[in-house]
């Protein structure tokens, strides 16, 4: 079951799915799909995408009310489920297109790609329908039949989304929901006749999901596992701008997203000007229930445990050598709305680096350039990474010098494009983006050399034929 964050009332009630039915109903109804035209899969995707565009309006309200963000922003996400399939077959043509060359004599080299077969999709529950959309649409694309397994956390905005998929004429035992917790995603992930694993989520499922399959090299597996981003402020003129993008950095959807900024990393300079002006903006933000009057900019987080956390981990913070810039404020203990924070950890000896999944923002100040791209880096993860201020020399370095997979300038560190990679390196991810890259992983090239007859002729190391009577 799942509940609404902003009222704590019960949203939708399942029951646990049998993995080991839905893997088995998968792999017979492959062989068919793998077997359509590319033009047909396509098509019919296509028509999802109008099926979600005739559904937009209680699509968007159903994940406003599952996952606690406004409804604007549950709107924005509804127009990127769309928007999936056009990049989506934009990408297989470029990233996976077939390619053939004539070699005379030689016959023809060909390079096409081939579906997997089996894809599990394990989702999260901040985006929790164009995030699994974005590995399901290119896995049919390519070939692929999908056993969705949704967030335990938002269920019912999975079986909309399935269910989008099925009106739009795709068949049901080609896109399967699976309903259930970690115990279900842990079989489905260990599944013998699951070919791939395709995970969005947390540091700690995606190790354990890397373990579960570290013995089965045949198993492709993306994960994406979120960061510890930085966002770092040197020298501008244009200190309004630059806390602008720090606020939507840190506290777009209550700083769940995975590239969401938890280090503000500031130039002993700026320091004063640009924190009391992030400090302002953060105390003007409205944060109140999904379908408030004015439109809040952010809504709680996702359940009475993570604010829980997230209220601890602000209060180890300042028990530990932080110094508090703007308190994390609780409204009401049976609902988890959090007021955003903010936290100078300068002077800690030993700051955590873990993904703190909420609106708590970190601050550090730094003397110099040098010292900010060391502390840029000084994190296992290399999702997101930002720069503002500078000229197009610091940026240079930047780029250069700060290891993450997406790397902006004067924007915000959740400013990723649809059309590019999206993924990140060290614990953020093991190396397949996805985004428009997502098409790499859902198809495998397969080389050819082909000639329309038998042709060959016989070299060195042959005794002569010999020909008797």
């Amino acid at each position: 079951m799942s509940y609404e964050p902003a009222t704590g009332a019960e949203l939708w009630r399942g029951a646990a799915g049998d993995v080991d039915a839905l893997v088995d109903r998968g792999r017979r109804a492959w062989p068919d799909w793998a077997s359509q035209p590319h033009a047909t899969r396509i098509e019919l995707c296509r028509r999802f995408a109008n099926e979600v565009r005739k559904q937009a309006d209680p699509f968007a309200q159903l994940i406003a009310r599952e996952t606690g963000k406004p409804l604007w922003e549950a709107r924005t996400e509804v127009q990127s489920v769309i928007a999936k399939v056009d990049i989506s077959v934009s990408a297989y043509a470029e990233r996976t297109g077939q390619k053939k060359h004539d070699s005379a004599l030689q016959g023809t080299s060909a390079v096409r790609h081939k579906p997997h077969g089996v894809m599990a999709v394990l989702g999260p529950y901040n985006f929790p329908a164009h995030l699994p959309n974005g590995h399901i649409v290119p896995a049919l694309i390519a070939g692929n039949v999908v056993v969705f397994k949704p967030s335990e956390k938002t269920p019912a905005v999975g079986e909309f989304l399935v269910r989008c998929f099925h009106r739009a004429g795709i068949p049901s035992a080609v896109v399967q929901l699976l309903v259930g917790g970690p115990a279900e995603g842990k079989a489905l992930v260990a599944h013998r006749d699951v070919d791939g694993v395709l995970f969005t989520g947390s540091l700690q499922a995606g190790v354990a999901i890397n373990r579960a399959v570290a013995s089965n090299p045949g198993k492709i597996v993306a994960l994406e596992m979120g960061g510890n981003n930085p966002i770092v402020v040197i020298d501008t003129p244009k200190v309004a701008d630059a806390a602008v993008l720090v606020i939507q950095s840190a506290f777009t959807t209550a700083g769940q997203r995975c590239t969401a900024a938890r280090r503000l990393i500031v130039k002993a300079s700026m320091y004063d000007a640009l924190v009391g002006e992030v400090k302002a903006l953060a105390d003007r933000i409205v944060f109140d229930q999904p379908f408030a009057d004015p439109a809040p900019f952010m809504g709680p987080v996702i359940d009475n445990a993570a604010a829980d956390q997230l209220s601890e981990s602000f209060l180890y913070l300042m028990s530990n050598g932080g110094r508090a810039i703007k308190h994390m404020k609780r409204p009401s203990e049976d609902l988890p709305f959090l007021s955003p924070a903010m936290i100078d950890v300068t002077t800690m000896a030993d700051r955590p680096d873990v993904e703190l999944f909420g609106p708590l923002l970190q601050v550090v100040k730094v003397d110099d350039f040098d010292q900010a791209i060391a502390e840029a880096n000084n994190t296992r993860f290399g999702l997101s990474a930002s720069l503002v201020g500078g000229g197009p020399q610091d940026f240079d370095r930047f780029w250069a010098q700060v290891r993450a997979g997406i790397i902006n300038w004067n924007r915000p560190t959740s400013g990723a494009s649809s059309s590019a990679p999206f993924g990140g390196v060290g614990l953020s991810g093991n190396h397949r983006p996805a985004a428009f890259y997502a098409a790499d992983y859902c198809a495998y090239p397969v080389a050819s050399t082909e000639m329309d007859q038998p042709r060959a002729s016989l070299g060195a190391g042959f005794r002569a034929e010999s020909r008797t009577g």
